[in-house]
């Protein structure tokens, strides 16, 4: 089996794993989801009509399995430049998350989910961040050699 070849792979793999896995959870028990999240789950014969929470629950469901083989994918072929772009608008769901639960639009174990968006990609930019200081450092050894 193939694994990811650097820390910020490994990052993405992660998170990638994660998505998906919750991904599944959402489509084969989407209760259990909303329990996760700090929703109380509604029993199907106390939905009203016009209820499409369990249409939404589906597709961001779908939407976070597509998400995370993505994320295993790019992980897997050591894709950086889709890394770096993962990390800002990783940010921004945290902070759209984060504001949701803060204006009241969502319970405060939603919160959980926007923290989780961003501490990921702080930890994905750090990688970055790590793994481009050691290319730099070699460089600057193989200048040092090369001039000698």
């Amino acid at each position: 089996m193939r694994l990811p070849r650097s820390l910020s792979g490994w990052t993405i793999a992660v998170f990638g794993v994660l998505a998906a896995a919750l991904g599944v959870v959402g489509l084969v028990v989407p209760d259990a989801l909303l329990t996760v999240m700090g929703f109380e789950p509604v029993p199907d014969s106390a939905r009203a009509d016009g209820d499409h929470t369990l249409v939404f629950l589906t597709a961001s469901s779908m939407a976070a399995l597509n998400m995370g083989v993505y994320y295993v994918l790019a992980a897997l072929a050591d894709w950086k430049p889709f890394f770096r772009w993962t990390v800002p608008f990783r940010l921004l769901t945290c902070a759209v998350f984060t504001l949701a639960v803060v204006g009241g639009r969502a319970p405060a174990g939603f919160l959980g989910v926007g923290l989780w968006e961003g501490l990921g990609a702080v930890v994905t930019g750090a990688a970055l961040w790590r793994e481009r200081r050691e290319r730099e450092r070699e460089a600057e050894g193989d200048a040092v050699t090369a001039a000698r």
